[in-house]
C-alpha cells in the first residue's frame, strides 16, 4: 500500500498492538525496565551504526518491539492496580470515607440523578488521585456544580455495575474507557462543604463552553435548533432529544452532530482561506500557520476539549506545521503521526468508538479517494462536486462499516443521498454558527440572524426526519461480533488490495479471506445456535427463557405484558436470532438435561422429592432456606429481581455458612445453564 511503509506508520501499528496486549494481558511492571534497557540498546545501536553505511540488522526489531512495550507499559500505568495513590487502594473494603473530589465535567443528568465526572483528591484525609463518577439524588432545589469545584462529602464508593443480562450496554467498560473505574451515590444533604478549586484548562473550556450555552438560551433560537448548533460548534450534544438523534443516526448523518475531522477539516479551510493574504509578507507562511494552529485550537477550547475534536485538531496541526517545516505533505504519515502522539498522551483514547470510527473514517478517505478520483473525472464544477461528495462518503462509510455494524447493529441505505444534500451545506452552518455564537455572547445577535438560521436548521431536521422514515432502506438489527468484525475488514482490506492492483497472490489472499469470513460466521451462528436455559435479571419481576436453536420459549410470572419489546428481551431476541417466540407462564418445577428445578414463588410450597440440583427463589418466597436446604439437599441456590433485598440478604448469608453456591441476579446478573 502507497505512503504507509513509513516510520510513523509502522511504529503506530506496534504501538496499538502494545496497548492492545496491556488490555487484554496486564502483567506485572517488569515491562518498564525491559523497555528501558531495549531503550538503552537503541541508542547504543544508533551511535554505533550511525557512520556506517547500512544500520545493524537488530536496529529495525528492537525499534519495533520498544514502540510495542511503550504501548504496553502506557496503559498499564493507567490502570487502578497500578497506581500506588489511587483511591481504589483505600477504599477496598467499600466502607462510608471522607472523599474530596473535584469535579472535572457534568453529564447528562438522569431522572432521579445528576451526573458528573470528578478526581478523587483525598479519601479519609489521605491524599489520592483517580476518576469517579458522582451521582447525586436530585431536590426540589438541586445545586449544579461547576467544573474546578471542590465538594467534601462522606460517601460509598462502589465499583460500576456490569451489564446484568447478556448483550446489554457495558455502561462500565465505556466509562472505564474514559479513565472512571468506580462510582458514588449520595444526597445533596451529605455534601458538607465545596468551594472553588485551582482552575485547569479544561475546567476553563468547559465553563467557558456553559457559559456561551446560557447565552444561546437568552436568543431567539428555538429549543431544537439550538441543540444542533451547541452539537456542531460547542460540541454538546446533551440537550438534543433522543427521537432527533434517532433521525440523525437512521439516516447515516449522526457524524453531523459531533464535533470531529469533518467540523474542523472545514474550519481548516475557511481559516486558511481568511489568512492565506498573510503568506505574501516575509514570513508570512511561518505567521499564518502558527495563526492558524492558535485558532484551531482556540475552537477545540470552545468546544470543551473533547476527545474527537482534540484528535482533529491535533492532526490538522501537524498539516499546518509541515507547512512551516516546508514539507511534502503526506496525509497518511499526518494522520498516523497524529495519532501515534494521541496514543503515547493517552492510551485509553483507542477504546473509545469515536476514536476508532473517526481514524478509520479518514484513513479510508485518504486511501481510497484517489482510486475514486482516477476511475472517474467530470469536467463540469457541478458534476464534480457532486462525484467528490459520493466518492468521499463511500469511501467512508466502507470504513466504518463492519465497526458500525458491531456498536451500532444498523446500517443506513440512503447515507449517500443524506451526504449529498447536507455536506455542501456544512460550511455554511459552521460559519454561521460560529457568528452566531460570537454574537451572543456579547448579547448582539439580530432576530433576523436567529430567525434565518432557525428556518435552516427546521429544514434541515425535516429532511432528516424524513430520510429516517424510510424504513425499507434502515437495515437494524444486525449484530455480528467482534471475529466477525475482525474477519469483515481483513476482507475490505484484501478485495481493495486485489482492485488497485490484480494479481495471483492477490486472488489468492481475496479468496483466503472469503473462507475465513464464512467460517467465523458459520462458528457464530453454530455458537449461538446452542440450546440454553436461562434465569434473566429483571426487575420486580420473574423471568425465565429456554432457547433452542432460534426458538425461544419465554417463562414468565406476568403473561399480560409483551416482554419481547422490553428488556432485557428486545436486545437478547436479535442477537441470538431468534425467529419463534412462545410465551409460558412461570412453571413450578421441570427436568432440564437431567437437573431437577423447582422455583419457589411467595407461597413457598415445595415439593418433598429428591435429587434437586436447583431452586430458583422468587417473589420474596416465604420460606425457612435452612429447613429447606436440609429437606432437599440442593447443588445451588438462585435468587431472581423479584425478591426483597432484605430477604435475598438473608438467604445469602444462610447459604454462605452452609457452604452453598448462591447467585443473585441482581448482583451477578443473569445466570445461564448449558
Amino acid at each position: 500500500m502507497k505512503n504507509t511503509h513509513s516510520a510513523a506508520v509502522r511504529f503506530s501499528i506496534f504501538l496499538i498492538l502494545g496497548i492492545i496486549s496491556a488490555f487484554y494481558f496486564p502483567v506485572s511492571f517488569l515491562f518498564l525496565e525491559i523497555t528501558i534497557c531495549l531503550f538503552v540498546l537503541l541508542i547504543a545501536f544508533w551511535i554505533w551504526d550511525r557512520k556506517k553505511l547500512t544500520p545493524n540488522i537488530l536496529f529495525g526489531p528492537i525499534t519495533f518491539l520498544c514502540f510495542f512495550l511503550i504501548g504496553f507499559f502506557n496503559y498499564q500505568i493507567r490502570l487502578p492496580q497500578f497506581q500506588p495513590h489511587h483511591f481504589s487502594h483505600y477504599t477496598a473494603d467499600f466502607k462510608s470515607g471522607l472523599l474530596q473530589i473535584k469535579i472535572e465535567q457534568k453529564l447528562k443528568p438522569e431522572k432521579f440523578h445528576d451526573k458528573y465526572v470528578g478526581i478523587v483528591q483525598s479519601t479519609n484525609s489521605i491524599a489520592t488521585n483517580g476518576k469517579i463518577l458522582l451521582q447525586i439524588e436530585k431536590n426540589t432545589n438541586p445545586k449544579i456544580y461547576a467544573p474546578d469545584e471542590i465538594i467534601l462529602v462522606n460517601a460509598f464508593i462502589s465499583p460500576l455495575v456490569k451489564p446484568l443480562n447478556p448483550h446489554d450496554f457495558d455502561y462500565a467498560a465505556y466509562l472505564n474507557s474514559l479513565g472512571i473505574n468506580a462510582q458514588t451515590k449520595f444526597r445533596q444533604k451529605d455534601v458538607l462543604q465545596h468551594h472553588d478549586g485551582n482552575p485547569t484548562l479544561k475546567g476553563e473550556a468547559e465553563n467557558l463552553r456553559n457559559r456561551l450555552i446560557g447565552k444561546l438560551k437568552k436568543t431567539a433560537l428555538k429549543d431544537q435548533e439550538r441543540s444542533i448548533i451547541q452539537a456542531l460548534i460547542l460540541g454538546e450534544k446533551k440537550d438534543i432529544q433522543k427521537d432527533l438523534y434517532q433521525n440523525y443516526a437512521a439516516a447515516g448523518a449522526a457524524h453531523i452532530l459531533a464535533v470531529s475531522g469533518l467540523h474542523v477539516g472545514i474550519l481548516y479551510l475557511i481559516l486558511g482561506l481568511l489568512l492565506s493574504p498573510l503568506k505574501r509578507i516575509k514570513h508570512g507562511v511561518f505567521i499564518s500557520a502558527i495563526i492558524l494552529i492558535l485558532l484551531l485550537w482556540g475552537f477545540a477550547l470552545l468546544s470543551g476539549l473533547s476527545p474527537s475534536v482534540t484528535r482533529a485538531v491535533t492532526m490538522f496541526s501537524f498539516f499546518a506545521l509541515s507547512q512551516i517545516l516546508n514539507r511534502q505533505r503526506n496525509p497518511i504519515n499526518i494522520l498516523f503521526l497524529s495519532l501515534l502522539t494521541l496514543l503515547l498522551l493517552n492510551p485509553l483514547w483507542l477504546f473509545q468508538v469515536g476514536f476508532q470510527l473517526s481514524y478509520l473514517a479518514v484513513f479510508f478517505i485518504l486511501w481510497l479517494y484517489p482510486f475514486f478520483k482516477n476511475i472517474y473525472r467530470p469536467q463540469n464544477l457541478f458534476l464534480k462536486k457532486f462525484y467528490d461528495i459520493m466518492a468521499v462518503s463511500l469511501c467512508a462509510q466502507i470504513g466504518v462499516l463492519p465497526l458500525s455494524l458491531y456498536y451500532f447493529h444498523q446500517f443506513p441505505g440512503l447515507f449517500l443521498l443524506t451526504n449529498i444534500v447536507i455536506l455542501p451545506f456544512i460550511s455554511i452552518l459552521m460559519f454561521g454558527g460560529l457568528l452566531i455564537v460570537l454574537l451572543a455572547n456579547y448579547e448582539f445577535l439580530p432576530w433576523w440572524l436567529a430567525n434565518g438560521y432557525n428556518i435552516l436548521l427546521e429544514q434541515m431536521n425535516n429532511f432528516i426526519g424524513w430520510v429516517a422514515l424510510q424504513d425499507k432502506f434502515l437495515f437494524s438489527d444486525i449484530y455480528i461480533s467482534k471475529l466477525q468484525t475482525i474477519s469483515f475488514y481483513l476482507l475490505i482490506l484484501c478485495f481493495i488490495f486485489l482492485i488497485h492492483r490484480a494479481s495471483i497472490n492477490r486472488i489468492k489472499m481475496s479468496l483466503l479471506s472469503i473462507i475465513i469470513f464464512l467460517s467465523v460466521s458459520i462458528y457464530d451462528k453454530h455458537k449461538i445456535s446452542s440450546p440454553h436455559l436461562i434465569v434473566f435479571h429483571k426487575s420486580k419481576q420473574s423471568l425465565m427463557a429456554y432457547k433452542n436453536r432460534t426458538e425461544l420459549t419465554v417463562f414468565s410470572n406476568d403473561t399480560s405484558k409483551k416482554l419481547d419489546n422490553s428488556y432485557p428481551l428486545k436486545t437478547y431476541i436479535p442477537k441470538m436470532k431468534i425467529k419463534n417466540i412462545r410465551r409460558e407462564n412461570l412453571l413450578t418445577g421441570f427436568n432440564y438435561r437431567g437437573k431437577k428445578i423447582i422455583i419457589l414463588d411467595s407461597i413457598g410450597v415445595y415439593p418433598n422429592s429428591k435429587p434437586i440440583e436447583i431452586i430458583l427463589l422468587t417473589q420474596s418466597s416465604k420460606v425457612n432456606l435452612n429447613r429447606l436446604i436440609d429437606s432437599l439437599n440442593p447443588r445451588m441456590i438462585i435468587a431472581d429481581g423479584s425478591n426483597y433485598t432484605s430477604y435475598v440478604a438473608r438467604w445469602e448469608k444462610t447459604c454462605t455458612d452452609r457452604k452453598l453456591p448462591f447467585h443473585h441476579t441482581a448482583k451477578t446478573g443473569a445466570i445461564i445453564l448449558d
